[in-house]
Parts: C-alpha cells; structure tokens; sequence
C-alpha cells in the first residue's frame, strides 16, 4: 500500500526547496549590483560613474556589447563609438569583471530594470532621501512566505498521519502511533542541518566583516563640508591633507590650515544651504565661530596662535596594525586619484567611508589598475616594461597592471 504520508512529505519538501530557490534567484540581481556594481554606481544619479537607470536604451537594446563593455571596458572602447565616449566622460575607467557570466549581467540589468524610480515613497525632510535609494526589499516578504509554507507542510503531515491512523483503525489494521514531531529523529536531524548552515553561514560572514567600516559616516565636531571646500570652491585635496604626496598618512589637517583661510572668511552667505545627514540645516557662519573659539582667535584682532587648540575630528578610516599604506606611493608615484578610494568626496557634505577597504578590495584594485609610466619617473627602473611596449610586444591598450610589477607580493603591504 502507497503511503500518502510519503507523498505528501515528498511533495511539501519539493515545493518548499522550489520556493527557496526562486527566493535565491530574485535575490541575485540585488546581490551582484552591491557586490559589484553599488561602489561607483548608484541606479539613480551619477557616483564615479553614470547612473545606470536607462543602460539598456542608451546601449540601443543590445546587452551583447554590454556583456562585453563589461568584461573589458578599456578593450571594447576601442572598437565601440559609445563605450570610447564613456571612456572620454569619465575619467576614471571603469574596472573589468571578466568573472561576471552574461547569465549574471542580465540579472543586474533585469534589477536595475524593476528598482522602483526616485519619489516612489515620500521621505522626511529636505536632503534626506537620497536619489537612486532602493526603497524596497523582498527580502522579509520571502522570509514570512517560507514560514507560512512550512506551518502549512507541518500541519498536512500532521493531518495525513492522523487520516491515516483513522482509515487503519475502520478497516482493522493494527496502527503504529505516530511518533511525535520532537521527538522525531529525522526532524530533529533536518532542523540540525538547518541551524548548523544558517548558523555557520552567519558566523563567517559576521566574522569577514570585521573591522570593515563601510559607509561609517561620525558626526565631526565642526561640520566640515567637503563638497564646498573641494566642490564649489575647487581647493585641491593636498592644500589641506600635505602628506599625500610625502609619505605614508595623509594627516589631518591642523587649525593653522583652516585659519589661513578663515582668518578672512568669517560667514558664510552665499553658497547653498547646508544639511546634516538627518535632514536638519546648518549654520555654516555658526560652525566658523566653533574654528575661532579652538584656535583661540578673535576678528579683528592679532591672532595669538599659542592659544589654538587642536580639533578632536573622528577618524574614519582605520587599516589593521598589521597592514601597511602609504599615501605617497599611490597617490604621487601611481598617480591614483583621491576619489578611487574615497568616493566622490567633491560632493560629499558630511564625508563617510566609500570602500571597505578589504584585501581582497585592494587586491582586485592592482590586479586591473594600469601602471602610470608615461612621464612618471619613479617607474623608469622598469626598463624591459618599456622597451617592451615602444616594440609593440606588449599591448599598450592593456598596459601593465601593478601586479605585474610586485603589486600583489604578500611582504608589499605585510612586513
């Protein structure tokens, strides 16, 4: 005799293991535009690189030249009108993913599709909802769902057993009792399974994180805008942070720096207003009067710079004791650019943390970032690198990558 209780078990842990993956799938095209895309693109509004809500239409339709537009940006662009002015447009070259499957691509682009358009939801106050934040995730819808799925798998075993034991009872066979759910050896094991993934999963993602501060955004003493410092009013990031092009820390920079500025400028009028994260607006000339009281200084007379006193700024960035960087080795001999790292701190009022700064973040960063040799006396010890790209024997338009020069050694950033 068949047992329906089998069939009905086969048949609920067939459509709970169907639900599970299509919860997966729906979920992928989220998963890989964070995992890959959010750092430089936003769907909405232009990050370091351009807003990615319309990609298709501004490609005409043809995902093929996206796939291959994103498995080698600085290739494709030489055969390609549209991808050479992105090229042009954006300063910064846009990092190949040659890992990423076409499978893959189109499932950032079907998410990128479906992401809800900016003002779908109403926000608080002015600044505080940022164009291209995705205002929803099915991600609890999914987790309830599977719940529900799984009481109502529970309860027709449950049910089944018990027609069962009824239908045995009135024909006069001898019924085995059913064994209760807690104390049930295959339930028990399967939640075991169950706890020890989930658990397991969590722990090693929780333990990978940390020390990771992505997106870390204190509240400073003083409200510092960058964006009109180095936005609106154009001051180069060196003026202020001097150790970038000398050594290892970029250093804060110290009241000195701020006076010689604001010893002239004592209000601020006529620059846009001013917003904390949380929407509320800010006195800029308010926040001036908090510089003069820390360097001890009083408009119109001398300024007597004994009296200043350091500002305790928060630190944002914070690499492991056991981690090596050096600013200047970047930033003047590889001529990267300020923004690769921290975003587009141009415009940024309040500053947060833009990567997180992983080993695997910085790894991946050599493996496809060119090597500057052009005019770039630090690098002319490589000799064979550049007899080899005048002969042509090295493609120029792939140019060499730091890690060919070392840049993935262990003893480079561990010693």
């Amino acid at each position: 005799m068949i047992s329906f209780r089998r069939i009905a078990r086969t048949t609920v842990t067939g459509t709970l293991l169907l639900l599970s993956l299509y919860s997966a799938n729906a979920q992928d095209g989220r998963t890989l535009f964070q995992t890959n895309c959010a750092s430089c693109h936003k769907i909405d509004g232009t990050l370091t690189g351009p807003g990615l809500r319309g990609v298709e239409e501004r490609w005409n339709g043809d995902r093929s030249k996206i796939h291959q537009w994103v498995h080698n940006p600085g290739g494709y662009a030489t055969k390609d009108p549209y991808a050479a002015s992105l090229i042009k447009q954006y300063p910064i070259t846009m990092t190949p993913f040659p890992q990423l499957s076409e499978k893959e691509i189109d499932a950032i682009l079907d998410y990128i599709k479906a992401a809800p358009a900016p003002g779908a939801t109403t926000g608080g106050a002015a600044g505080t909802n940022e164009a291209g934040k995705e205002t929803s995730d099915n991600s609890l819808l999914f987790g309830v769902l599977t719940l529900i799925l799984a009481v109502v798998a529970l309860t027709l075993l449950q049910v089944n057993a018990n027609l069962k034991k009824l239908a045995d009872e009135k024909q006069g066979y001898a019924s085995v009792e059913p064994v209760p759910f807690w104390r049930n050896k295959s339930y028990i094991a399967l939640i075991t399974v169950v706890l020890f993934v989930v658990g397991g999963y969590l722990t090693s993602r929780g333990a990978m994180a940390l020390g990771r501060t992505k997106d870390y955004q204190p509240v400073q003493p003083i409200f510092y805008s960058h964006k009109v410092h180095a936005g609106i009013n154009q001051i180069s990031c060196q003026y202020c942070h001097i150790g970038v092009y000398q050594g290892k820390q970029a250093t804060i920079p110290s009241v000195n720096i701020c006076m010689n500025c604001h010893k002239a400028i004592n209000e601020y009028s006529k620059g846009p207003k001013l917003y904390t994260e949380e929407g509320d607006e800010v006195n800029p000339t308010a926040e001036i009067q908090k510089l003069y009281k820390a360097a001890g200084y009083e408009p119109g007379k001398p300024w007597d710079e004994s009296k200043a006193k350091p500002i305790e700024w928060k630190r944002l960035h914070n690499l492991p004791d056991h981690v090596y960087f050096n600013h200047s080795q970047h930033v003047k001999a590889g001529q990267v650019a300020c923004q690769t790292c921290h975003g587009e701190i141009q415009k940024m009022d309040e500053v947060k943390q833009f990567s997180d700064l992983s080993m695997g973040w910085c790894i991946n960063c050599h493996r496809e970032t060119k090597v500057q040799f052009k005019d770039n006396g630090f690098y002319s010890i490589y000799e064979k690198y550049h007899d080899d790209l005048k002969n042509g024997r090295i493609d120029s338009a792939k140019g060499i990558t730091v890690e060919k020069i070392g840049g993935t050694e262990c003893q480079k950033c561990h010693y």
